[in-house]
């Protein structure tokens, strides 16, 4: 499949969005609108892509803020977890769906322990996270049960998806799900019982 992705940085929440251009559908699908800008635009509208869906991996402000500007300029189709987010209407998906989004085919795997609507989207290799896991740490949970739960939900739900697989999160730097299984503190044994209210990671 060819395709062509582009990340994009929004200050408000720190967070990351995603552009993925589908060249043989001519199609595209955006992640976690955060913020909908210019340059989102561009990259869309000079590449010549028609925008048809929307990946929610969870309802947190600072990944769907971007919604009401965007929905303005594009009809699209929205996939979440939940059926509705800052009052527009989702297409719900549910644990280990397939569905067809943009001309790609695209897994949905609920892993809630960030957020109880928490899912990552898998796309051509791909891994879409969202605030499950990042470069390096696992999503901000409240409690020791909360943080041990979802590193148990990560094991159990992505590490079977192979070493390449590329983790494009919700904050901070791409990495690889090999990385993580080698290097993400979160993971480590004993890291849920140093997880405190005051949490001192952004996400």
């Amino acid at each position: 499949m060819n395709y062509k992705l582009y990340q994009h940085y929004s200050l408000y929440g720190f967070a990351n969005s995603y552009v993925v251009g589908n060249d043989a559908s001519g199609q595209a699908l955006l992640v976690d609108p955060g913020d909908f800008t210019v340059s989102m635009l561009n990259h869309i509208e000079l590449n010549g892509y028609q925008l048809s869906a929307v990946l929610l991996t969870h309802s947190h402000a600072h990944h769907v803020r971007g919604l009401r500007s965007l929905l303005r300029v594009y009809d699209v189709t929205l996939f979440a977890a939940t059926a509705r987010v800052l009052g527009f209407p989702c297409r719900t998906v549910k644990d280990t769906e397939r569905f067809e989004a943009a001309g790609f085919t695209v897994e949905a795997l609920s892993v809630p322990g960030h957020s109880p609507d928490s899912m990552v989207f898998l796309l051509e290799g791909l891994l879409f996270t969202g605030d499950v896991i990042h470069a390096g740490l696992i999503g901000k949970t409240l409690s020791t049960f909360s943080a041990r739960l979802l590193a148990e939900r990560i094991k159990t739900k992505i590490f079977d998806l192979g070493d390449e697989t590329i983790i494009l999160p919700g904050h901070g730097p791409p990495s690889t799900l090999g990385s993580e299984k080698l290097s993400n503190l979160g993971l480590e044994e004993g890291w849920a019982e140093k997880v405190r209210a005051n949490y001192d990671f952004f996400v």
